[in-house]
């Protein structure tokens, strides 16, 4: 498939299994996520790789984020088992630093295009992923356990491993004129 085939098909693969991307497969999705458009060259970005035993952590995390949030039992058993929904996670944190000419927002965006990278570079060596957010990204335990600092943002949650089922037919592509002006 060619950069063209690969961006115009793009999805969302949310039932991953083993294996996950290691090796030079690993190191090309990270390299990926480095290559995304920055202003300032700030590479305003972090990426924390989890698998094994790092999902067992991750998981006792958002646990003790939902039983310390008072987010009751079922988002606390929810919580637990949400990362062994594949078995890799990478999650992308903006890393926002102060600067004249680029602006927070642009920093968050770029990291943004990380993960966008990624989850192509995954897919074309053979893996799926999806990128998942929702209201882990912004708990204070989560932000901490995962080393985020003060304007930290977490963009979202990489989830990459081997698709369970065979890929769809081809997505379809909804009527441009209903997404685009000319000026």
């Amino acid at each position: 498939m060619n950069a063209l085939e690969l961006l115009l098909n793009r999805r969302s693969v949310s039932r991953l299994t083993t294996p996950a991307p290691e090796g030079k497969e690993l190191q090309h999705i990270l390299a990926a996520g480095m290559r995304a458009p920055d202003h300032g060259a700030l590479r305003p970005w972090h990426f924390v790789v989890m698998q094994g035993k790092g999902i067992d952590k991750f998981s006792q995390l958002l646990a003790k984020a939902a039983v310390e949030g008072g987010l009751g039992k079922d988002v606390e058993e929810k919580a637990k088992s949400a990362p062994y929904r594949a078995p890799m996670i990478i999650t992308v944190i903006a890393k926002v630093v102060e600067h004249v000419k680029v602006p927070a927002w642009e920093q968050i965006v770029a990291a943004g295009c990380a993960v966008q990278a990624m989850q192509m570079a995954a897919v074309a060596q053979g893996f799926g992923g999806i990128w998942r957010s929702g209201a882990w990204t912004e708990d204070p335990i989560v932000r901490a356990g995962l080393g985020c600092g003060e304007n930290d943002k977490i963009v979202g949650f990489l989830y990459l491993g081997t698709p369970e089922l065979k890929m769809l037919a081809k997505v379809t592509t909804p009527d441009l004129a209903n997404f685009v002006s000319y000026f």
